[in-house]
C-alpha cells in the first residue's frame, strides 16, 4: 500500500467534500439559471464539472496508491438564496474551506513524509489560490454592480471571455 489509512481516509473524505461542492455549485448555477442570468449560471455550471473533475483525480489517486474508497454520505446542498450577492458568497466560503481541506491534507502528507501525497496535492494547492481568487472578484462586481444592475455583471462576464 502506498498510502497510509489515516491519509486514505482523509482523502476519501476530500471526495465526498468535491462531489458536495460540484451539487452546491449546481444549485448555485440554478439560481441563476431562473434570474435570466445565462453567463453567471453557465460560469456555476462549469464549476461545478470542475469540481466533479476534482473528486474524481481524488478517487483515481486513492486508487493509484492502493487506498481504499470510501465514499462519505453528501449532505444535501443549499438550495435557494436571497440574493446573487448571497449565491456568491456561499462560493466564496466555499472555496475558502476547500482550501483549509487541502491544506491539512498536505499537513498530514507532510507529517508522513508522503512525497507521493505532496505532490499529487500540491497542484490543488496552487488551484485554491485561483479559486478564491476567482470567486472574491465575482462577489466584488456584484456587490459594486447591486442586485438591480446584474446585467453588468453578464457584460463583464462577456469582457472575461474574450480576454481569454
Amino acid at each position: 500500500m502506498l498510502i497510509s489509512p489515516e491519509l486514505a481516509a482523509a482523502i476519501n473524505q476530500q471526495i465526498g467534500h468535491e462531489f458536495g461542492a460540484g451539487l452546491q455549485y449546481v444549485s448555485i448555477a440554478g439560481y441563476f439559471d431562473r434570474q435570466k442570468l445565462k453567463l453567471l449560471a453557465k460560469l456555476f455550471f462549469e464549476q461545478a464539472a470542475e469540481e466533479n473533475q476534482h473528486a474524481l483525480k481524488f478517487v483515481r489517486y486513492l486508487l493509484d496508491t492502493q487506498g481504499e474508497l470510501r465514499i462519505p454520505a453528501i449532505p444535501e446542498p443549499v438550495a435557494s438564496f436571497a440574493s446573487a450577492e448571497a449565491a456568491a458568497q456561499a462560493a466564496l466560503s466555499w472555496e475558502q474551506e476547500v482550501t483549509g481541506q487541502i491544506k491539512r491534507l498536505m499537513d498530514l502528507a507532510v507529517s508522513q513524509t508522503d512525497y507521493l501525497a505532496q505532490g499529487f496535492l500540491q497542484s490543488f494547492i496552487d488551484e485554491q489560490l485561483e479559486e478564491v481568487a476567482k470567486m472574491d472578484r465575482l462577489l466584488s462586481v456584484i456587490r459594486r454592480s447591486g442586485e438591480r444592475n446584474l446585467l453588468m455583471v453578464e457584460a463583464y462576464l462577456v469582457h472575461l471571455e474574450k480576454a481569454d
